[in-house]
């Protein structure tokens, strides 16, 4: 009589054989394995889950740093003397980067669902120590050359803050289906304590992480101040070579209520306007006079540098990645532009009835205007016709002498004295960077009658943030897109926010209990299951994974229990199953 032992059906599974093979290069089906991960492997885990977690952090900060692209790459380029667009690799390789870890994460995540064992492909666990290097290098790096960059992030959490608290409770409320899955799946019970107290842990961090969160957007519309004026940065660079004359009437299209430059006197006394310390990155002095490229901007005369172009630069550069959206004719004109004086500038400004902001950089000891810089400055100014109230200047050299000559002339400063050295000053208005623009300090200067200008702000949500915070104006490069924004872009009570948020609690709480119960049922209904139901169940044409996982834990300890030396074992593997047989002879 021979004994046959039942037949053990599988479907083809190609998700799951996709799924082992490109995360841990195991296509066959007998390479798979439904143990626990070696503590090795769980180490490469956690190092995948710090790279992406670190990348995250790392997107997020460029991302938010879009404001200040353009600041970037000149600090690189008054670092290294020539300028390039150095965002662009960064940002490749931070895509690149996080794409890859992100899929890595998924594919493992994956595996914890469906318990399989963990076991990263070596060619991956290179790739991913290669990004977590590379990642930290770039912190460090950026750490080391723009600090104060990292203000962005903080600052954009006004913005972003309590978008990112629901998504962060959404993720984490996914996860719940695997945390559950491994706390009741587990065996050891010091295991599913520590997991489920980490877990609890994680959720209550999150739960009442809003008490933290602080946005000026929170607020009743009835308390909103008026919009910020928008002041135009060197015109509008984005759209004209910067400091130029079409630049200027370019924001002047742009509704902008001011203009802002800096100003370089020449060697003839005459103020022009220029950014750099040297003509090399906008004009183009290198092919014009080589023998001089490096040197002082201030060293060459008004006739020398009226001779250069000024615009071909920006065409050729792309520096904001907008010369592809030119018409022709904006193109040509722009490769024709020379550089402005202060004069220029000026007798615009008082055409169009508009106010100027500058800031008046002092030329070197060996210039033959060192003594006289000041003069020339107030000349042109007088020179030019405007009203004296329409000029603002902002450094605080020889103020006094300033007054005396012209008493009209507007007080300002660029930096934030302390206390009630505002009033003794005279200062009517402040020109500070955006870290700056804290809710108590406007509160102090809204106190002693100074307003307060903000640059740079180019981007939206920025806009959007000093608004709600009462700034009275900003200086942007891009005031044809803040012309866009009409409103905050959002903007809720502390009545809407607070029931936003414990809404989004209970509905996660509500989910994760939910996904707990499911899981508890589930597995006390599997583990119901005896051998002779599961032999049974083979003949079912898609089986639960459970089940399946139970039949091959079966198959297996029968075959490494009972099988004496004698028995065969046969796989099968055409029409698309496998099965196992025992056969014996009894007498």
């Amino acid at each position: 009589m021979v004994k046959h032992q039942p037949l053990q059906v599988y479907e083809r599974q190609l998700c799951l054989s996709c799924l082992t093979g490109i995360y841990g290069c195991r296509w066959k089906r007998y390479q798979r394995s439904h143990d626990d991960s070696s503590k090795w492997e769980c180490s490469w885990f956690f190092i995948l889950c710090s790279s992406f977690l670190l990348l995250l952090v790392w997107s997020y900060f460029w991302l938010e740093a879009h404001n200040d692209y353009n600041e970037f790459n000149w600090l690189l380029y008054n670092r290294s003397g020539e300028w390039s667009d150095s965002t662009v690799p960064i940002l490749t390789t931070t895509l690149v980067g996080f794409s890859y870890t992100a899929f890595l994460m998924i594919l493992a995540l994956c595996h914890i669902a469906l318990g399989q064992q963990l076991n990263l492909y070596w060619i991956h666990k290179i790739g991913v120590l290669a990004v977590l290097l590379t990642t930290i290098t770039g912190v460090v790096s950026i750490d080391d050359l723009w600090r104060d960059e990292w203000d962005i992030v903080l600052i954009s959490l006004q913005s972003t803050g309590p978008f990112l608290h629901i998504g962060a409770v959404a993720a984490v409320t996914a996860l719940g289906w695997l945390v559950a899955g491994q706390i009741l799946r587990v065996e050891r019970t010091r295991f599913q304590a520590l997991l489920l107290l980490l877990y609890i842990c994680v959720l209550l961090v999150l739960y009442l992480a809003p008490l933290t969160i602080s946005s000026p957007c929170i607020m009743d519309r009835a308390n909103l101040k008026p919009r910020p004026a928008v002041i135009g940065r060197r015109g509008a660079p984005m759209l004209a070579p910067e400091n130029t004359g079409m630049s200027f009437n370019k924001a002047l299209q742009q509704k902008v209520s001011a203009f802002e430059t800096d100003v370089t006197v020449s060697m003839d006394g005459v103020p022009f306007l220029m950014r750099d310390r040297t003509l090399r990155r906008t004009t183009n002095v290198a092919s014009v006079f080589p023998q001089r490229q490096h040197g002082d901007a201030s060293l060459f005369n008004w006739t020398e540098i009226r001779s250069l172009n000024a615009g071909l630069w920006f065409l050729r550069d792309d520096p904001y990645w907008t010369v592809q959206f030119m018409t022709g004719r904006d193109r040509s004109r722009a490769g024709n532009q020379t550089v402005c004086s202060l004069v220029d500038l000026l007798r615009l400004a008082a055409r169009t009835n508009r106010t100027v902001i500058f800031s008046l950089r002092r030329p070197p000891p060996q210039h033959p205007r060192y003594q006289l810089w000041i003069k020339d400055t107030l000349r042109a100014v007088q020179r030019s016709g405007i009203q004296s109230e329409q000029v603002m200047w902002t450094p605080d050299w020889y103020r006094k002498t300033v007054r005396a000559a012209v008493p009209l002339l507007q007080a300002t400063s660029g930096e934030k004295p302390p206390g009630e050295e505002v009033r003794e000053r005279g200062t009517r208005t402040l020109s500070l960077h955006y870290s700056q623009a804290t809710v108590p300090e406007l509160r102090r200067l809204s106190s002693s009658n100074v307003s307060l200008n903000v640059y740079p702000v180019n981007e939206p949500w920025l806009y959007s943030v000093l608004w709600c915070s009462g700034v009275q104006s900003v200086s942007s490069d891009a005031p044809h897109i803040l012309r866009k924004v009409p409103h905050p872009i959002w903007l809720m009570s502390p009545d809407e926010y607070c029931l936003i948020w414990i809404t989004s609690d209970l509905i996660s709480a509500a989910i994760i209990i939910g996904i707990f119960i499911f899981q508890k049922w589930k597995m006390s209904g599997m583990r119901s299951y005896n051998p002779e139901q599961i032999m049974l169940s083979a003949v079912v044409r898609r089986p639960s994974r459970d089940v399946n996982i139970m039949k091959e834990k079966l198959i297996f300890s029968e075959i490494n229990n009972g099988v004496s030396s004698t028995d065969e074992l046969s796989i099968y593997t055409e029409h698309g199953y496998e099965g196992y047989t025992r056969d014996g002879i009894s007498r």
